[in-house]
């Protein structure tokens, strides 16, 4: 890496050239694709939910897979360009077509094709799975290993926040006119911005680049050949599996958000939000705080320290909800009843601890993958990743069938989340020993900063 000015804080870096671009960048693309699925499935919630149910049960569900399959089908190629081609440059390209894309929604709206819509939305999944590996494996090309923890930390954040945006702007954007070239005329401004974005970011031609590498298009042989890439160093296995479990855990808590609330709590739409805005700002703050709990250190002791929160968070919110009210209830309302508070301190300190949790395993992943296979790692990862998620759907749908209700499928969770943890950290003894010496200095320096804080005063008061 060139030489760089270090930044003191994470934030010092969205004031330098080196990461500015390239976070505006990855944060508009997670925007505009949130923008447009929860838009699309809005338009199905109002145009079609009331005419035909299962219809529209069926194509909320169909847009979900339409979104995740690409992951599979076209991460091997992504992974191989990310690692053959200079990773700006790339990026750029990448935004371009996302431009493109977006200009298809109006048509979409304009002739109200569903099918053309949702067609949109499998492009959507490929052009992020494209972006997926060189988001990552871009990083430690612009970041000195102490910045690598408080950079994926914003990264992070941002995500969480665009998830959050994304959802709310894309609801109030077909609420109000389902049939208004708003959201075309959004999702392509905003497609442009993360393209403008893109073309400054700083090139880095000779770095991590593997220009001999020969790409191979089968892709259920390079599929395969990726996964086994990825799968060949124990740790990094074991990490991607600690990140997949985070990204099951997600989907199942996500997508039982609406139900929940329809059946427990009577909360109105804005409940909802509420819902998913106290997570993601947990998140966010989770994500953040972990540069400053690590010391700038690649600090992994951090993500024993958010399953452990997990878990219990998780456990306590399947038994947080209360008596359910009779009549639906407004933000208001919904903030005057303390059980839904009780739910909403969990939801937070869930998100909070799940920051702390991903953020180390994301570092972990960039950091110990071998700068050429770099971008096919994180490919793999998130194959594995969506292989996880697409579980989760269907694992909470068999539960749900076989009588469980939410509040039990959020202990099942819990558990679930305790012995994969426990299963990893017995596996690679480092988490877990990296986590006790994290607490014990962490513990010893708040202890000593009190002791020298009491002799200063009564030093003080001696020589008064």
């Amino acid at each position: 890496m060139s030489q760089t000015t270090k930044s003191d804080n994470q934030f010092q870096l969205l004031l330098q050239k080196r990461f500015a671009p390239y976070f505006a960048t990855q944060f508009l693309g997670a925007l505009n694709d949130n923008i447009y699925r929860y838009a699309l499935l809005a338009l199905i919630g109002f145009t079609i939910a009331p005419v035909d149910p299962a219809q529209a049960n069926l194509l909320s569900n169909f847009g979900a897979f339409l979104f995740i399959v690409p992951f599979f089908i076209f991460s091997a190629l992504a992974g191989q360009f990310a690692d053959k081609y200079e990773k700006a440059k790339l990026i750029r390209i990448i935004k371009f077509l996302e431009i493109l894309i977006m200009a298809a929604v109006g048509l979409g709206l304009y002739l109200q094709s569903m099918p053309l819509l949702l067609f949109i939305l499998f492009c959507m999944g490929t052009q992020s799975a494209f972006f997926g590996p060189v988001k990552y494996s871009i990083l430690p090309q612009y970041l000195e290993e102490r910045e690598l923890i408080g950079g994926n930390g914003l990264v992070a954040m941002a995500t969480f926040i665009a998830i959050l945006l994304g959802m709310i702007i894309g609801v109030l954007v077909i609420g109000n006119n389902p049939s208004s070239w708003a959201l075309s005329l959004i999702t392509v401004i905003t497609a442009f911005l993360g393209w403008l974005a893109s073309m400054f970011i700083p090139a880095r031609t000779q770095i991590e680049v593997v220009s001999d590498l020969k790409i191979k298009w089968n892709i259920f042989s390079q599929t395969w050949e990726i996964l086994k890439i990825g799968t060949k160093k124990r740790t990094l296995f074991l990490t991607m599996l600690g990140i997949s479990w985070f990204w099951y855990f997600g989907t199942t808590l996500f997508t039982q958000f609406a139900n929940y609330n329809a059946f427990y709590l009577k909360g109105d739409a804005f409940v909802i939000t509420l819902l998913l805005a106290t997570t993601s700002i947990g998140l966010g703050t989770g994500s953040l705080l972990c540069e400053r709990l690590s010391d700038h250190k690649i600090e992994i002791g951090l993500t024993p320290f958010g399953a452990i929160g997990l878990t219990l968070f998780t456990l306590d919110l399947s038994f947080a909800h209360g008596t359910t009210p009779l009549s639906t209830l407004g933000f208001v309302n919904f903030l005057a009843h303390w059980p839904h508070i009780h739910i909403l301190i969990d939801l937070f300190f869930m998100g909070l601890f799940g920051g702390f949790y991903i953020v180390p395993l994301y570092v972990i992943l960039q950091n110990r993958s071998p700068a050429g296979q770099r971008s096919r790692i994180i490919a793999a990862n998130n194959i594995i990743n969506a292989l996880l998620m697409v579980l989760s759907s269907i694992i909470s749908i068999v539960l749900l069938h076989l009588g469980l209700t939410i509040p039990q499928l959020f202990l099942i969770l819990a558990i679930m989340t305790f012995i994969v943890t426990l299963f990893i950290f017995i596996l690679v003894p480092e988490f877990l020993l990296r986590f006790l010496d994290w607490l014990l200095v962490h513990t010893f320096y708040r202890v000593k900063k009190k002791l020298e804080k009491t002799l200063k005063t009564l030093h003080g008061e001696k020589n008064e």
